[in-house]
């Protein structure tokens, strides 16, 4: 089944999640109409070539001209409105830069086959015990369902309060004409109705007192209703204002736990999801709790409204109604605004569509999105509310603080049209703009750029004259980081990790005055959702332990609460390097992202690892087998590769090659050079050493697939080649140089010929010299010629 199709069969808090993978830069309506030949693309593959995504992009044009057809022969002028608009904007968007349209589509690809992962990894779960975080939310559930029965109920006994009103004021009526025309009515008649409306007027006193018991119990309500009016005993009975102050109760205690409790774990989930970690969920949910709610509420001030219609008709001494109505309208009011006052969430962080995978990292000049929710989805509130953006709006001025201008449209208004029906709005055409004033300078400021935290926060104000509802609104963003240049991109992100690590405070924007510590704990998990986040597979706890040598020590790499400093992660070298530890992740996170990605996810390269352990694995493999790594001396990424063999004396003897950085990745895949690796003496005829992918995967079997196809490759030809150009065909290999010594015996030697013919495609060196192992790495163009 196609992936699309199973997407839409998830539950709604799994499609809520796919519904925030896309915005307008590529909008759900294609992936709906085009799901099949988006999927039947390799878009990993498009994203790293110039020339392939900009024909798929404008296969993309084509495919939407042709669904625009369709729409056409439908008469869906609507459809065909939207499907114009959203070529338009791709074409704005991405006419310049095809690529990095591709890489939107794989990451959304990604991560719906992480979502339909965790649904079924959650539905095979699901026959064992229930998790504590679900029995918290089925209770929450269930204490709304508890309040909206209690406001049916309240509702439907007042509305038999209005009935038995009426009632009552047709016989007093009837009894007063009556009484005033005697016609023919005998006394004990008069005298008998009289009784009737006597006993009325007890039992509309009595029905305002509410059993409660009866009001957990309906069904004997409804009993009490359709009986000849009789007289509760007073002694067992609690009036109705008692009811509605139980209710009260309930309802302050839902929306402290809603405002103290499940939107602050919102939150921190939606942080979480900003660093890579989990895809934040739930808001759907959220907001059908504060919805619930907020009706309820707003329900209860109509039935206080009916009350006092009511006490006007009909009141007596000791009434409740008139003595507690003000104070009950005042709370339900104040429960009201409060709930209000909390539901303007930022849903979508600020993200530059450039890089949607590195949110609240903004570059100047250059666009970035943001979408508000409001969870209360009240139609009243359709188009109530304005919201405005305003940029670092309670920073406190200091000498080298940058400022900033936001600029593009800052303010819209909440609608429920544009965003599946929740009361929403997003920002899409927001940029920033550096204030250059004098004394304005970077570096005379306490913090680095990257280290530099601003606010985005959004205000409007809600306004309803008839309801009384007057409340100012805000929502905050969490804190941003600016860059003026793309190179400084890895070290605001890694502010970003940090941040949202250690704090869920969104105004401690002093937080790198005085960065805390991380636990090996913590840090560990956000390193593996670095490279989850953008692959399909994250670190294990091999990989984790390497890692943990690096930062905290080969002793120390077992604790958990190892604390690792802001300065040794981002700032100071590592292991004496000239970079630090962060930068180096993120070179090889940018290896594995352009040359690496399918290798990576196959579980092809074990990476990180160490020199000691790398021997340890291969001590007691076959000469052959050979496992990849990264190296640990680049700062831009690079990759080796470490194979075994035995000597004369049959002992292990360990060689690895120089590391591969982008620039030969660019020029050849990592599996052509397996492929084709040599390793060659003089007198030695080149042999590839490579045999095994450890543990004791035959190379061809692991790396096959990504070799050339047949179709791809021709046979070398000699020079009458009848080709156009007339040159012979030619493959690009690697070849290391290595001393004879450490050769195997059983090697053959060159004959004359040969090493004549070699000598055409290698410059002579002196073989003598070269000590270490691999010692250089070069290419060579192979003929059919050359052995």
């Amino acid at each position: 089944m196609a992936q699309w199709c199973q997407l839409q069969m998830l539950e709604c808090k799994y499609l809520e999640q796919v519904d925030q993978l896309y915005d307008d830069s590529f909008p759900m309506d294609i992936r709906q109409y085009l799901s099949r030949w988006i999927e039947s693309i390799d878009w990993d593959t498009v994203a790293m070539q110039d020339s392939l995504a900009t024909i798929r992009f404008h296969d993309l044009l084509a495919q939407l001209d042709d669904q625009h057809s369709r729409f056409a022969l439908e008469s869906n002028f609507l459809q065909q409105h939207n499907f114009r608009k959203i070529k338009r904007n791709l074409q704005d968007r991405f006419q310049e830069d095809p690529v990095t349209m591709a890489m939107i589509i794989s990451r959304n690809l990604k991560e719906e086959q992480k979502i339909l992962a965790c649904a079924k990894e959650a539905e095979a779960e699901g026959e064992g015990p229930v998790s504590a975080m679900v029995v918290e939310k089925q209770k929450l559930d269930n204490k709304v369902k508890d309040l909206k029965d209690k406001v049916q109920f309240l509702d439907q006994l007042l509305k038999n309060l209005e009935d038995l009103q009426d009632e009552y004021d047709f016989k007093m009526n009837t009894l007063k004409n009556r009484e005033n025309e005697l016609n023919g009515i005998s006394a004990k008649e008069l005298e008998k109705e009289k009784f009737h409306t006597a006993r009325m007027c007890m039992e509309l006193k009595q029905k305002r007192h509410v059993s409660s018991q009866h009001a957990r119990e309906e069904t004997r309500w409804k009993h009490l209703e359709t009986r000849e009016p009789t007289c509760p005993p007073v002694s067992v009975l609690k009036d109705v204002v008692t009811f509605l102050t139980e209710l009260l109760n309930l309802t302050q205690n839902l929306i402290q736990d809603l405002i103290s409790e499940e939107l602050p774990e919102w939150k921190q989930r939606q942080q979480i999801a900003c660093i890579g970690g989990p895809p934040n969920a739930c808001v759907d949910q959220l907001q059908n709790w504060f919805t619930a709610v907020a009706e309820a509420l707003q329900q209860v001030r109509q039935h206080l409204k009916k009350m006092l219609e009511l006490e006007q008709k009909f009141t007596y001494e000791n009434d409740p109604i008139p003595q507690k109505k003000a104070h009950l309208e005042n709370r339900a009011l104040e429960l009201l605004k409060n709930l209000l006052s909390s539901s303007l969430v930022v849903e979508r962080q600020p993200c530059m569509p450039t890089h949607p995978q590195r949110p609240l990292v903004l570059k100047t000049g250059v666009q970035f999105t943001v979408k508000l929710r409001f969870l209360v989805k009240l139609h009243e509130f359709n188009y109530q509310l304005k919201v405005k953006a305003v940029f670092d709006k309670d920073v406190t001025e200091k000498k080298g603080f940058r400022k900033f201008n936001i600029l593009g449209t800052n303010t819209k208004v909440m609608n429920m049209e544009e965003s599946n029906g929740s009361l929403a709005a997003e920002f899409r055409h927001l940029q920033l703009k550096e204030q250059k004033l004098a004394g304005n300078r970077t570096n005379e400021g306490p913090l680095i750029v990257t280290e530099e935290l601003h606010s985005l926060s959004f205000e409007s104000e809600l306004h309803l004259n008839q309801s009384g509802l007057y409340i100012k609104l805000e929502a905050m963003a969490l804190p941003l980081v600016v860059i003026s240049n793309v190179c400084q991109l890895p070290s605001g992100w890694a502010s970003i990790l940090w941040y949202n690590t250690l704090t869920t405070e969104p105004k401690n924007l002093k937080f790198f005055l005085s960065p805390p510590a991380a636990k090996w704990s913590q840090l560990s998990e956000i390193l593996s959702w670095q490279f989850s986040s953008v692959t399909k597979r994250g670190l294990n706890q091999e990989q984790l332990n390497m890692l943990a040598d690096k930062l905290l020590g080969a002793k120390a790499q077992r604790n958990p609460d190892g604390l690792i400093p802001w300065t040794k992660f981002c700032k100071q070298s590592a292991n004496e390097k000239s970079f630090p530890f962060w930068l180096w992740i993120e070179g090889i996170l940018d290896l594995i992202k352009r040359h690496l990605l399918s290798l990576w996810n196959d579980g092809c390269i074990m990476g990180f690892i160490s020199k000691e352990r790398e021997k340890a694995l291969l001590s007691d493999k076959c000469p052959g087998t050979f496992l990849l790594r990264f190296s640990e001396s680049s700062k831009e990424g690079a990759i080796t590769f470490t194979w075994i063999e035995h000597d004369v004396h049959d002992k292990p003897v360990y060689h690895s090659v120089e590391p591969y950085t982008k620039k030969e990745l660019t020029a050849v895949s990592l599996p052509d050079i397996i492929r084709t690796y040599k390793v060659m003496a003089a007198e030695n005829i080149p042999e590839n050493p490579l045999r095994f992918l450890y543990p004791d995967v035959p190379k061809d079997k692991a790396f096959g697939k990504y070799y050339p196809k047949p179709s791809e490759t021709q046979e070398p030809m000699d020079v009458e080649s009848t080709e156009p150009n007339g040159y012979m065909k030619t493959e690009l290999i690697s070849v290391s140089e290595v001393h004879p010594s450490r050769l195997q015996d059983n090697m053959m030697p060159l004959s004359p010929d040969n090493y004549k013919a070699l000598e055409r495609y290698v410059s002579p060196r002196d073989i003598d010299a070269v000590e270490q192992d691999m010692s250089c790495t070069l290419s060579l163009y192979a003929t059919s010629n050359l052995p």
